[in-house]
């Protein structure tokens, strides 16, 4: 494992402490916000399924009603039938934040009079079949923007999670490692140190007591 190239002080030692009581918590923060937006990011998967499931019901609807009404309709009639709609829909973004994300959050706005029904046409020339497609129509908008909210927040929060990943693994078998082993190499360089001026220190106060035991003698 890498050391760094550090002076072996004890200053520096504490320094180094510090960063990795830093870097430890840090790792900790990160783990845990890594498996949280893991667990949000399922959550999600499971939403997208359902509602892919659900919209894929209504546009089925939709297709088989509008095949039967064309079958049963002239082209010209269903045309007419649907040249001039009901009500206006507007879809707004705005953001929200999600695990520390920004992810969209669509709004779906309907401009219609309240209890105005939808359909553009009369009933005496259409077929019921335009009419339950029509109806399923207005449940299909509200269906796509919600899907494309949780495809849009799934892939962020999939980024998001990889760069968190990363970090985690920078931090665990890189950074604290490296810390870790610059600590306990500074730590022996220390204890070397001291133990070499214990040895001096004891050595001249060996030679002083000889040197005060001679000139006692003399």
């Amino acid at each position: 494992m890498a050391v760094l190239q550090v002076n072996p002080t004890r200053m520096e030692l504490s320094k180094l402490k510090k960063r990795l009581t830093t870097s430890m918590r840090g790792h900790k923060l990160l783990k845990d916000k890594r498996d949280d937006l893991m667990k949000k990011f399922l959550e999600l998967i499971r939403e997208n399924m359902d509602l892919r499931v659900q919209l894929e019901e209504k546009m089925a609807q939709v297709y088989a009603g509008f095949v039967v009404a064309g079958a049963a309709m002239e082209d010209a009639s269903l045309q007419e039938a649907l040249m001039l709609p009901q009500r206006q829909v507007y879809a707004s973004v705005k953001t929200k934040n999600v695990m520390s994300v920004n992810v969209p959050d669509f709004q779906f706005t309907d401009t219609g009079d309240e209890g105005r029904d939808i359909y553009p046409y009369g009933f005496a020339f259409t077929s019921g079949e335009l009419d339950a497609s029509v109806d399923a129509l207005q449940e299909v908008l509200p269906l796509m923007l919600d899907l494309a909210r949780v495809e849009k927040t799934t892939q962020l929060l999939a980024e998001e999670i990889e760069k968190t990943r990363r970090r985690v693994n920078a931090l665990e078998y890189v950074q604290i490692p490296t810390l870790q082993e610059t600590i306990k190499s500074i730590t022996m360089k220390l204890d070397e140190n001291e133990r070499s001026n214990l040895a001096r220190l004891m050595k001249i106060k060996d030679m002083m007591i000889a040197q005060q035991r001679q000139a006692q003698q003399e």
